[in-house]
């Protein structure tokens, strides 16, 4: 009734439910006394009595309007309720036969008073107690019989059908679901393949780039220095001249292998593994000045702490590129390298007074080794800048955030 189910209710519909239901309660109270006063129904002291349970009835359908709501919570309310409203229409029913009617009332008034389980005893009380009320032996009208047992098996078949279709309906729509589900983990299964792809394509290029900055870090300007001092040697005039050039070319090679080495096991470079960062560009400015004459110095501003060791290998690996630079190109004759802790950033800054050149012929970007200098500071989140001018020497400047190192405060 009503579009309700056994344990149900819309909980839009909680206001007004309790009203329709004893509006409606009390209309069928109405009808079936209209009908009744048209009957025979003995003295006049016994028609008034009925009117005045008729009215008890009436009034006391109203006290649904405040018990629906605390059904849940104050269920002893309910039941109340519904054992005097039933003993009302069984007195009724007993009195005069169209208030069997009435007493249907109790159909739908259980169902949505009670839990589905307890509906079905109040549902079997409303269809049973009117008709022991008439006598067992006593022979009742049909329309009697109808009422108090099609009334229910009606309700049930609506009841019944209302659950198929509700029932139905979920299944479409798990059906539905499932059918989603199921084109969305294929799509998700594509493009984790296409993940998949990418991810070792990217992996591979970025491998590749790795490789090649290390080697060009340290393979290729290992040969470079072994063949500057392969020459200089060669141009020597004295034994000892000669030997100590041959020496430089013994530790370059010597260390180009350890560094090839330590580059395809993606290790730090040999320097930093034992030493902190100011150190090791100490003794880096150290061994270039050895090689190539120029006279190189290191200077440290701020407090030195661990870095993150990527940013560390970055800040080695643009000082190298910078001072290898300043040596092969730029001829320089003195080098300053700068390292700078300021708060939340480290700097760096090789100056050299070299040659220099001008914009697009090797410093913008176009020589590899400034490119690959540009590629780690971007891995890192850093930033580079080139200043440099023929005859004007260059200016190396690189910045980052100052990353501490895991484990350090």
């Amino acid at each position: 009734m009503m579009g309700l189910r056994p344990g149900s209710v819309d909980p839009r519909a909680e206001r007004w439910v309790g009203p329709v239901f004893a509006g409606v309660g009390i209309a069928a109270l109405a009808v079936c006394t209209i009908i009744a006063a048209t009957q025979r129904h003995g003295d006049p002291a016994q028609w008034r009595t009925t009117l005045l349970l008729a009215a008890a009835s009436g009034l006391w359908l109203l006290v649904l309007i405040p018990v629906f709501p605390q059904r849940t919570r104050k269920p002893w309310l309910a039941v109340g309720f519904f054992v005097v409203l039933l003993a009302g229409a069984t007195v009724l029913t007993a009195r005069l036969d169209p208030f069997t009617a009435f007493a249907s009332i109790g159909y739908p008034i259980a169902f949505v008073l009670f839990p589905t389980r307890w509906s079905i005893f109040a549902a079997a009380a409303t269809a049973v107690v009117p008709l022991l009320a008439k006598g067992i032996w006593q022979p009742s009208p049909p329309w009697i019989t109808a009422v108090s047992i099609v009334g229910p098996i009606l309700y049930v078949a609506w009841f019944v059908g209302a659950e198929n279709e509700q029932r139905r309906r979920t299944n479409e729509k798990l059906a539905q679901s499932n059918a989603r589900l199921e084109t969305a983990l294929t799509e998700n299964a594509e493009l984790h393949a296409q993940l998949l792809t990418r991810a070792r394509e990217a992996g591979v290029l970025d491998e590749r780039q790795r490789m090649a900055r290390e080697i060009h870090d340290t393979v290729a300007q290992g040969l470079t220095g072994i063949v500057t001092q392969l020459q200089a040697a060669d141009r020597a005039t004295e034994t000892a001249d000669r030997q100590r050039h041959l020496d430089h070319v013994h530790t370059l090679a010597k260390d180009s292998l350890t560094e090839a080495r330590r580059a395809v096991q993606a290790l730090r470079p040999e320097p930093l593994a034992d030493s902190h960062l100011p150190e090791a560009l100490a003794d880096l400015a150290s061994r270039v000045s050895g090689t190539s004459g120029a006279r190189v110095t290191t200077d440290v501003e701020g407090d030195a702490r661990p870095l993150l060791p990527e940013l560390e290998v970055t800040l080695y690996r643009v000082a190298q590129e910078a001072l290898a630079n300043a040596e092969k190109h730029a001829h320089a004759s003195r080098v300053g390298i700068t390292l700078t802790y300021a708060g939340d950033l480290v700097m760096l800054d090789i100056r050299d007074d070299g040659t220099g050149f001008a914009p697009g012929e090797r410093g913008d970007g176009t020589g590899f080794g400034l490119e690959a200098m540009r590629q780690r500071v971007q891995r890192v989140a850093g930033s580079l800048a080139i200043e440099s001018a023929p005859g004007e020497g260059t200016a190396v400047h690189a910045e980052f955030p100052a990353i501490p190192s895991p484990g350090t405060a």
